[in-house]
């Protein structure tokens, strides 16, 4: 019996081949997508879950209050992990990483790569394998290094590299480092990534820590007794702080600093908590996931409501099959188990035709989601178990709804009214008018990502971008930066060059009783001319005021609106941590010098000399040749021949901090033209059925006169009206989305009417396109074909 429905089901499939197409094909299409999706949200959430204790886990984060804000970031400094393990005894162990980006010297080769220093139990309390070496020793030497498998194989081609010697550039000079140890490749899924560790005590051996309460510039991890509970310990780490800072090293009137403790599972999907890198790769937005399941739910709902419609629309088609087989003797039940097997063997072809896809697709969405996702991430159980649900749902949902109806009709009403049973199909017009709903919300979302990555990469930045060159490298150079400076101004192209040192810090200061917290550069007299920031009061540096290096600053506005002064010039900002006095000089117009995530902060730029300068921009003209660039990396080599040349264009680094936005602008417009296309070929299948349904009341229509408009109006209506109902009801569900999709932004666009407006245009004209290529089809039918179809 099993088998002669297989055939009957294998015939079904056949000889309506189009429908099978439309029905396997859209299901296997959303298939395809959801298990990609899929597969980037089981990455996402797996990140750091190899850790053995991870879940006593934490790195600390310190939170300033004040009067005018409060902001919370993830750095420490030397001082507050050892302190804190030595007075809470919860602390089991505290690892300490900073990272920097530096050159390693073999044989007279230069390798450019980034080192990351750590505490010496730091293979001891984080699950990195070691190939070779003891996690108890690899760094308890201040002159060892532990090299990842990569590492040592791009750098000495083979692993047997212990005792082996390596140059590093650290400070001024080329320091050797011995390699101690090997380790495993370090997982994609990891937060902390490094190619080479080197002990934290060879800072400290050179003197280059802070030991200051109030600094914060490196990461610290702490290792809590399982039985610990994180929250309490906050109140602590508050104590021990209080307990160790002296007046000269403490916040300012006014301003609070209590410490906290962030979950290590979490800092991978906690990306707004600002703090310095050091090792950690960069997070990601939770709402990315969110939005990216929310598209890959769509579909998989819209896919599955082509296929329950289709497998619906087809079943009532083979009402007068039903009444045959009803009159010849066969049952309910078996008429149940035909209409179930034929939807069970379509959705596991449909299954089967998904898994190959997903196979076929992954290479391209790896590059789209810049992730290296594998297809044995399918294999996972609980992905296997939810799969196998979908699948059952979706084969019972699609065979059990016109199997029992059918089957219980009586023979006569099968035989002969099956047009009244097509046209009773509500539920059919409410799945799409459900899909199509989901399709509008996505295409208003991906307009406004869209506009707001235009608007994120063409606002007015505050300064001039263009042809703007970054230069880094020269930290520790023997030469006096200005003899370089002018080295630089003789080239033909260029037409201006400053110098700065390289990031913008963050610290603070008092101005009378009051504590404020700010950005912080240190700049020389050029940079702002060659950056074209204004000055609005006040004036900028200069070589006639040979004080400004130790007593005079530079604010921007935000500084003046975080104060609430009408005017800076002249009033005084006390650096407390630095027992100096800064006097205000100028005002600068406000430039965005960070993410347009972020609202412009208040910024401070100094000349101060213990800011030591390392970095150029260098303006060129508008018409400068690769003559201009070569020029410009023969001065680097003459004078900094053991760095590569570390060179930018500062308008592809402002585009390059939106490219997550860049790769989910792209991510959401294919899903939105996949979820477009899936709905519209369900539609036409729907629409060619319909038609098919009609086609004695069209020749009889033809008959009496009836045009081919009219005709195309009629079969094209009701579609038009359920279209026009998902728009209706998109539009406000597809605006709250967006909103709070935008709030991530400090800086965003206005929803637009015309979004709207676009894509309920978009949407009738696809709709009606879908439907009128049938419906003319059928309005060109032959009268006499038509009449002779019954």
């Amino acid at each position: 019996m099993w088998k002669n429905y297989l055939k009957i089901a294998w015939r079904n499939l056949l000889r309506s081949k189009v429908f099978s197409l439309i029905n396997v094909g859209g299901l296997a299409l959303g298939l395809t997508c959801c298990m990609l999706i899929l597969l980037y949200i089981t990455d996402e959430a797996s990140f750091d879950r190899f850790q053995e204790q991870g879940a006593d886990l934490y790195r600390i984060k310190v939170t300033f209050a004040s009067d005018q804000d409060t902001s919370t970031i993830a750095s420490t400094n030397a001082i507050h992990g050892p302190s804190f393990k030595m007075e809470i005894p919860e602390i089991r162990e505290a690892i300490r990483t900073q990272s920097q980006e530096t050159v390693f010297r073999k044989d007279g080769e230069l390798l450019s790569s980034q080192v990351l220093f750590a505490d010496p139990g730091f293979f001891k309390v984080f699950s990195f394998p070691l190939l070779i070496g003891d996690a108890d020793r690899v760094l308890s030497d201040i002159g060892s290094i532990v090299l990842t498998e990569d590492m040592a194989e791009s750098y000495f081609g083979t692993m047997d590299v212990i005792g082996k010697v390596i140059e590093i550039k650290l400070g001024d000079d080329f320091e050797p480092f011995t390699v101690s140890g090997v380790a495993k490749s370090i997982p994609q899924n990891s937060s902390i990534q490094f190619d080479s560790i080197i002990s934290f005590q060879f800072q400290e051996s050179k003197g280059w820590t802070d030991s200051a309460w109030m600094g914060f510039y490196m990461n610290t991890f702490v290792l809590l007794d399982h039985r610990a509970d994180y929250h309490e310990l906050g109140a602590k780490m508050d104590r021990v702080f209080a307990a160790n800072t002296t007046e000269g090293d403490a916040p300012g009137e006014g301003q609070q600093v209590s410490f906290g403790l962030q979950p290590f599972l979490d800092i991978h999907l906690d990306a707004n908590l600002a703090g310095h890198r050091n090792g950690l790769t960069y997070g990601s937005n939770p709402i990315y996931s969110y939005i990216l399941g929310a598209i890959g739910l769509f579909i998989l709902a819209i896919a599955c409501i082509n296929f329950i419609n289709l497998a619906v629309a087809r079943s009532l088609k083979r009402a007068k099959e039903v009444g045959i087989r009803k009159v010849v003797g066969g049952k309910r039940k078996q008429l149940i188990s035909q209409f179930l097997t034929e939807s069970f063997f379509l959705t596991f072809i449909a299954f089967l035709l998904a898994f190959i896809l997903t196979q076929l697709v992954l290479p391209t969405f790896n590059e789209l989601s810049n992730k290296h996702l594998a297809f044995s991430y399918l294999l996972n159980i609980k992905l296997i178990g939810l799969f196998t649900a979908l699948f059952l749902a979706t084969a019972l949902i699609a065979g059990f709804y016109p199997a029992v109806v059918l089957s219980g009709f009586s023979p006569s009403k099968s035989l002969y009214q099956r047009g009244k049973l097509v046209r009773q199909s509500f539920i059919s017009k409410g799945l799409v008018v459900f899909q199509f709903t989901l399709s509008i919300c996505l295409v208003v979302g991906t307009i406004v990502i869209f506009s707001q990555f235009n608007y994120l990469t063409t606002v007015d930045l505050g300064y001039n971008d263009q042809n703007l060159v970054r230069l880094n490298g020269f930290r520790g150079v023997k030469t006096d930066l200005k003899v370089i400076q002018q080295e630089f101004e003789a080239l033909p192209g260029i037409e201006s060059v400053g110098i700065f040192n390289g990031n913008y810090n963050g610290t603070g200061a008092k101005i009378g009783e009051e504590s404020v917290n700010f950005g912080y550069i240190g700049v020389d007299e050029k940079f702002l001319s060659t950056m074209e920031i204004p000055v609005v009061e006040g004036r900028n540096f200069s070589s006639d005021f040979p004080s400004d290096p130790t007593e005079s600053i530079i604010v921007n506005e935000a500084f003046l609106q975080e104060m609430g002064w009408n005017e800076a010039v002249g009033k005084e900002v006390n650096f407390e941590w630095k027992n100096k006095k800064m006097t205000i000089v100028g005002v600068i117009k406000d430039y965005h010098y960070a993410s347009l995530r972020e609202k412009i902060a208040p910024l401070v730029l100094t000349q101060d000399p213990d800011y030591r300068l390392q970095s150029f921009f260098l303006k060129l003209n508008p018409t400068y040749t690769g003559e201009t660039l070569k020029g410009i990396e023969e001065v680097f080599r003459k004078h900094v021949p053991y760095m590569p040349f570390d060179y930018s264009f500062e308008d592809l680094n402002n585009f390059k901090r939106y490219e997550s936005e860049a790769k989910w602008k792209e991510m959401v417009t294919v899903g939105a033209v996949l979820s477009i296309f899936v709905s519209c070929i369900g539609l036409f299948g729907l629409a060619a059925f319909n038609t098919e349904s009609r086609v004695k009341e069209i020749g009889v229509r033809k008959v009496i006169g009836a045009s081919i408009f009219g005709i195309v109006k009629l079969l094209s209506v009701d579609f038009i009206k359920m279209v026009l109902i998902a728009i209706l009801i998109a539009f406000p569900v597809s605006y709250f989305g967006v909103q709070i999709w935008l709030r991530e932004f400090a800086y965003q666009i206005e929803i637009q009417w015309w979004f709207f407006a676009l894509t309920a245009v978009l949407g009738i004209g696809v709709a009606m396109l879908t439907v009128g290529i049938e419906a003319f089809r059928a309005a060109r039918m032959n009268p006499v074909k038509s009449l002779k179809s019954e």
